[in-house]
């Protein structure tokens, strides 16, 4: 049974978007289809990187002392970004290819190892979301970016073996699997040594229909969907009730093996934006419990409507407002917001309408009457002055 990466036409598209929407920076990242190892360093900040209030965010928490476990095609440290990130003597290589942990010949590893946990460089804008925090490099999958269940099985039992805090798992596979089966146990291992278990959600979503895949939609991983710059379901991002939550997922930027960065599209790498994230909340609330921390992330993710959709879950992650707005004990599911207070009633006069048709007759015939008598009384006065008179000329 396969286990897949992200697809070459998400990656291609990388490829052909990335000249537009950096700039123009990446035209040595390139060669065909494929990103060129090493790379030229790509100088602007990224989008998904522009809008995270970096310096707030570290003066509380740069991961220092946090663990995490990426499960993938092995990590590269040699860019310099993860020279000092990759605690490879606690990673493991499970394919049985030439190499060890650290080989990575399709980079894909590499690129969500940077953002994690890339540490800065002055030549560049990127940087990992968590700087402090140490990469466990797990190698999982070949040549080829394919795996197995029975490899990744072996690569969750490793994680927890070496003391993971966090497991990054960017694969995923649309079969049926029991609930009794390997690898389900192996995650409820992880989940009960209270590991944050995350994994990418699959990019096979832009048919519509919602499927779903796994480890992802295993009880207790958070699902994480891609999300685009106007915090959007990514078109390729799969959907689905399992998805536990979104991040940034197109024109990622990200290390590459032997130095440099290159740009790639997929959940696999909105899965790590939120590993990070995951990561300084961990060092920052190191009391906090694994449902927690993952609870907490949905809770204070930007959403439009009060609760989750199987597009994007609870919302994309909001690295600020998780770190910022931290409960003195958070619970364990998410729960929707509260809706807005209905406004006071306006305080509306009595209404006073005009008079009827009839009522305007009524009172302009009693206007007649009272100013015929009024008239009959003058006359009648008149009629005595004028007849006094005449008595007292008689």
């Amino acid at each position: 049974m396969t286990v897949r990466r992200p697809s070459r036409a998400a990656a291609a598209l990388a490829l052909l978007t990335a000249a537009t929407l950096l700039g123009g920076a990446p035209t040595a990242h390139a060669t065909g289809t494929q990103c060129a190892f090493p790379a030229e360093p790509i100088e602007e900040r990224p989008w998904s990187l522009q809008r995270v209030r970096l310096d707030q965010l570290w003066e509380i928490s740069r991961g220092d002392g946090v663990s995490v476990a990426v499960i993938d095609s092995g990590v590269d440290n040699r860019n310099p970004q993860l020279a000092e990130a990759v605690a490879a003597e606690r990673g493991a290589d499970l394919t049985g290819e030439d190499g060890d942990q650290t080989t990575d010949r399709v980079g894909h590893g590499t690129k969500v190892a940077g953002i994690i946990a890339a540490r800065g460089r002055d030549d560049t804008g990127f940087v990992g979301l968590a700087p402090g925090a140490t990469i466990i490099p797990i190698r999982a999958s070949d040549t080829d970016g394919e795996g197995d269940v029975a490899t990744l099985t072996a690569a969750i039992q490793h994680a927890v073996q070496a003391g993971a805090d966090i497991i990054n798992i960017s694969q995923d596979t649309d079969a049926a699997l029991s609930e009794d089966s390997a690898l389900r146990q192996a995650v409820d291992a992880a989940l009960a040594a209270d590991i944050v278990v995350i994994a990418s959600a699959g990019n096979d979503g832009a048919d519509g229909e919602q499927r779903d895949t796994f480890p992802a939609a295993y009880d207790g991983v958070l699902a994480v969907a891609a999300s685009d710059r106007n915090n959007e379901r990514a078109p390729f991002s799969q959907s689905g009730d399992f998805v536990g939550i979104a991040a940034p997922g197109v024109d990622m930027v990200s290390t590459v093996p032997l130095g440099g960065q290159c740009v790639d599209n997929g959940t696999s790498f909105a899965a790590p934006y939120v590993a990070g994230v995951a990561a300084l909340l961990r060092a920052a609330e190191p009391d906090w419990t694994a449902p927690q921390v993952v609870a907490h992330l949905q809770q204070t993710a930007e959403r439009a409507i009060p609760g989750p959709d199987p597009h994007v879950g609870w919302g994309v992650v909001d690295p600020v407002r998780a770190l910022t707005e931290r409960p003195a004990e958070p619970p364990t599911e998410p729960v929707p917001d509260e809706a807005a207070p209905a406004a006071p009633a306006p305080e509306v006069p009595d209404l006073v309408l005009g008079e009827t048709h009839a009522e305007r007759a009524e009172r302009l015939g009693t206007y007649a009457v009272l100013a015929g008598a009024v008239l009959t009384a003058v006359i009648s006065g008149i009629a005595l002055v004028g007849r006094d008179r005449r008595r007292r000329r008689a």
